[in-house]
């Protein structure tokens, strides 16, 4: 009998949990095989429809459900609990690896258990970092997000407060955009901006909105991706032009090149690029947070510290990329993991936005200060999903007795679809439907623009918004392991 231990059941830790249910019942009698879920969230959230919580358009209902009944549906033992540390090498009288967690519900919060391992994943997800810029975040700060969908719903109430306001005939300043100089998920705020704005205009309040974008990219559209041409009406568009194209038809301002230092009651201080320092004003303020690492732990046998080993600086855990430093024009897809198995440890994997990057896919940049400006790499979604099921057939194989991984999963050889809401409304709705391939550019291939441009392309219009619906409803009753789920997208 295997036991396989997923940390964390996100889009990534979920994918594994139910493709190993659903194969391992299948190639062998199930109860030869344990699939236990440690995750400190009673349920599961479908983050991309977070901004639409945070628009009032969808309630936290709708985005999320209860984890447990669907594990035990499939066999899975579910666990709400956060991960301590790792043992990889067994200690303190083991003899097999085994991972320390802490129960989050209510009936055992506090206590901690061990847990013996025969495969292990690290799917756990990004540590929410607004510490690391004073004043931002809605618990300890004085800015909203849309990353949890409790910090949606205070998003939605704080914007209602300013909406009342402005159809008092009020004036308001709305500053979206990201919260650091070296953050991800541009595109979650991408899709907020549009979506206050479609709303405003809704309302009737778009003339009393002011809407200023902020961002750590060095041009609009570069979504830490390195930038992106796509093929529109069968010519090539350069992203910024696409992406600039759309503030331009929204009325809205921009600043790029940006890092936030702090923000302060209804002011935000950033600094751009060239090493300026500026503030700006704001009534109501989305800025997302960079990602860290969950604080896990690594220890050997003898309980020494080996985290350094096992973990990038900022908290994501090294799996087999190149992470051998190097410039940027040394970069090369084949940097990029393709197994995400640990070096040392070959029964450990790390997914979705747990694994550690090898490097940026932007160009890194920094001010004459030596303040980092650059977007981090995006690795949630589609990327996210199909590293998660790559690795759960790898496991699969390996306990039927393959001697390495069978299944690839790179994101320099895959593509990913985006379908970013630019408004919510059956009629009057969009969304900018958006393909790469690949996510990692690969200039050895394909020299001139890095991507496959016959598969990389974009739109923007009402079927968008269609299908970004339809997707909604689809990936949860996916997720829910509802009839046929194995036969839909990922």
């Amino acid at each position: 009998m295997s036991r396989i231990v997923i940390l964390g059941a996100g889009i990534s830790g979920h994918t594994t949990a139910r493709w190993l249910g659903k194969w391992l019942g299948e190639k062998q009698p199930a109860e030869q095989h344990e699939v236990v879920v440690v995750s400190p969230n009673e349920k599961w959230n479908w983050i991309p429809s977070n901004i639409w919580v945070g628009v009032g358009e969808m309630t936290e209902k709708q985005v999320t459900f209860p984890l447990a009944p669907v594990y035990k549906k499939m066999g899975v033992t579910f666990k709400q609990a956060k991960a301590v540390s790792i043992h990889p090498e067994g200690g303190d009288g083991s003899e097999s690896p085994y991972v320390t967690f802490e129960y989050t519900d209510a009936a055992r919060a506090g206590q901690t258990e061990t847990l013996s391992y025969d495969y292990l994943v690290n799917a756990t997800g990004p540590k929410l970092n607004f510490g690391a810029t004073p004043g931002l975040g809605p618990d300890d700060g004085y800015t909203t997000s849309v990353c949890t969908p409790s910090h949606a719903l205070h998003a939605n109430e704080e914007l209602q407060a300013n909406i009342a306001a402005m159809q008092r005939g009020e004036t308001r300043t709305f500053v979206i955009g990201t919260g650091h100089g070296m953050c991800t998920c541009q595109g979650a705020a991408f899709e907020y901006i549009y979506n206050i704005e479609h709303m405003f205009r809704d309302k009737g309040v778009r003339d009393k909105a002011r809407i200023i974008w902020i961002s750590n990219e060095y041009e609009l559209g570069d979504f830490g991706m390195g930038g992106v041409h796509i093929k529109r009406g069968g010519y090539i568009t350069n992203g910024k032009v696409f992406a600039e194209s759309l503030m331009v038809e929204r009325g809205m301002e921009w600043i790029v090149r940006a890092a936030v230092k702090r923000v302060e009651p209804g002011k935000i201080h950033y600094e751009l690029l060239d090493g300026t320092e500026h503030e700006l004003a704001f009534d109501f303020a989305m800025l997302i947070p960079p990602f860290a690492g969950q604080p896990l732990k690594a220890y050997d046998k003898d309980g020494s510290d080996i985290s350094s080993e096992v973990f990038a600086p900022n908290g994501f855990m090294k799996v087999d990329g190149d992470y051998t430093p190097k410039p940027y024009e040394q970069w090369s897809k084949a940097d990029w993991p393709k197994t995400y198995q640990t070096p040392k440890f070959k029964n450990v994997f790390a997914i979705g936005i747990a694994f550690a990057p090898p490097h940026l896919i932007s160009k890194p940049m920094q001010s004459p200060n030596g303040t980092p400006i650059n977007p981090t790499p995006p690795r949630t979604g589609m990327p996210a999903a199909t590293i998660g099921k790559a690795v759960a057939a790898n496991i699969c194989d390996l306990i039927n007795g393959a001697a390495e991984p069978t299944h690839t999963a790179s994101m320099a050889e895959m593509g990913a679809a985006c379908v970013a809401s630019t408004g919510m409304h059956i009629f009057k709705g969009s969304a900018a439907t958006m393909t790469v391939y690949p996510v990692v550019p690969d200039y050895e291939t394909y020299p001139e623009y890095g991507r496959d441009m016959n598969l990389t392309f974009g739109e923007i219009g009402l079927a968008g918004h269609w299908l970004k619906y339809i997707l909604h409803h689809v990936f949860i009753y996916q997720a829910k392991l509802r009839p046929g789920w194995s036969l839909l997208p990922h």
